[in-house]
């Protein structure tokens, strides 16, 4: 590509480059910094459209299957208002926003920003997240700090930030300086998670651990296998580490489950989840198909309360603190399917990204591993959110729902750049050994 047909993209790459790095930066420490990231990725979009959609469409067979989950979503939501008038047009919200956060993805398509802008944006917002949650629980005395959100909702987002900086550290594994810093942002990150105490976290630590060793023998570089060994033997070391406060939560929860089990107080972190999903098993079980809308759901868990049935500890949560159990209640099996679908379609996406990186690595001279990154943390994000969700509805959250779906998207832009840059190197790679051969003849 020549240097005329550059200029016209230049600022406009800048722009999105800036956005990028200012997205994952102002998540954890501004009150409405996901919000705010939102719209101006929608607001640029749509100075655009043309170009947006242009640059997206020789890519629909690739991104087809994603954006038609978040179209079901959107289309159940749309479908439920309807024959729910008394769900009103705040179910919308939340769906109509997350398929919008597709704009963010044709701009870094058209724009064709560095990766680099996203992971130093992660890096800096994992970094600033970490004193950000430490001053509350170290000077201000809070036991479950957690910013401008709740507690639970920080530390699963500040874990994300801290997995995807690891996943950054590969596009920096012949950097030494750089890597290191991507393994700083990735251990504040990890630490500003166990600052809030979050359990549900730790499955999505075994999973990302399980993730990477499923692909160290692709990283070629001993000091990045350094690097996540020893990323995840420090949280294993800090289990055992009184001050983290990690070990305690751990028995704190098995005696939770013992205590419901043997009829005892419900009224503990994990009694009241168990005791909420028992009631969602009895309501699911009457309404399976399309379940019941929010707030028919809260007067029926009421009324189970009311005739004994559940125990009263459970009338102050909002939700079933289990995302599958929410949809199936909310939706039915078409909300379940929903909730598959948003998960389930980026996650095969990425997997495929990732699969075809590496056989390019493995086969193309001079080709190495662009994309192999951004698939990496697309996985991650997306084992994090279903993680999540096993004890915690993380879609009930505006932000939360909101983070997701710019992650992803501005991964999944991230990992069509590579690709075509991974086919141009290795159009010139052919090209250049074409000519070595001809000259040689």
């Amino acid at each position: 590509m020549n240097n005329t047909s550059m200029m016209p993209r230049e600022p406009l790459q800048l722009w999105i480059g800036f956005q990028m790095f200012l997205f994952p930066l102002i998540s954890l420490t501004t009150p409405s910094g996901i919000g705010f990231s939102s719209l101006l990725f929608l607001l640029t979009a749509l100075c655009v459209p043309r170009k947006a959609w242009a640059a997206i469409a020789p890519y629909w067979h690739e991104i087809r299957w994603v954006l038609a989950a978040f179209v079901f979503q959107f289309a159940l939501a749309v479908a439920a208002m309807v024959l729910r008038p008394e769900a009103g047009l705040d179910s919308l919200d939340k769906p109509s926003r997350m398929l919008f956060g597709m704009s963010c993805m044709a701009l870094v398509v058209l724009a064709r920003p560095r990766a680099a802008a996203l992971w130093w944006g992660v890096v800096a917002g994992a970094i600033a997240a970490l004193p950000f949650v430490a001053w509350q629980r170290i000077a201000m005395g809070i036991e479950r700090p957690g910013g401008f959100l709740n507690a639970i909702t920080f530390g699963d987002l500040a874990l994300c930030l801290g997995l995807v900086a690891l996943a950054a550290a590969v596009d920096y594994r012949h950097h030494a300086g750089k890597a290191a810093l991507t393994g700083l942002g990735a251990l504040a990150g990890l630490a500003a998670c166990m600052l809030t105490g979050t359990r549900g976290s730790w499955i999505a630590l075994a999973l990302a651990a399980v993730l990477f060793l499923s692909y160290a023998q692709l990283l070629r570089s001993r000091k990045l296998r350094l690097l996540l060994a020893g990323s995840f033997a420090l949280i294993g070391a800090a289990f055992f580490v009184p001050a983290t406060g990690m070990q305690e939560r751990a028995l704190e929860g098995v005696a939770d489950v013992q205590t419901w089990v043997d009829g005892g107080n419900v009224y503990t972190n994990v009694g009241t989840r168990l005791e909420l999903w028992k009631g969602a098993a009895i309501l699911i079980e009457q309404r399976p198909l399309f379940g019941l809308d929010r707030h028919t759901l809260r007067a029926e868990i009421r009324n189970m309360v009311e005739q004994g049935k559940l125990d009263p500890a459970i009338l102050s949560l909002e939700h079933l603190h289990n995302d599958a159990l929410q949809a199936l209640a909310t939706g039915g099996v078409f909300g379940l399917l929903a909730w598959i679908g948003i998960l389930g379609a980026p996650f095969v996406f990425f997997a495929r990204q990732l699969g075809r990186g590496a056989q390019a690595q493995a086969h193309a001279r001079g080709v190495g591993l662009p994309q192999f990154a951004p698939a990496l943390a697309g996985m991650l994000v997306v084992l994090c959110y279903f993680s999540f969700g096993l004890t915690e509805v993380i879609f009930w959250s505006l932000k939360g729902s909101m983070f997701y779906a710019l992650m992803v998207f501005l991964l999944m832009g991230l990992c069509l750049v590579a690709k075509t840059r991974q086919a141009t190197a290795a159009t010139l790679a052919t090209q250049r050994d074409n000519k070595v051969e001809q000259i040689g003849n």
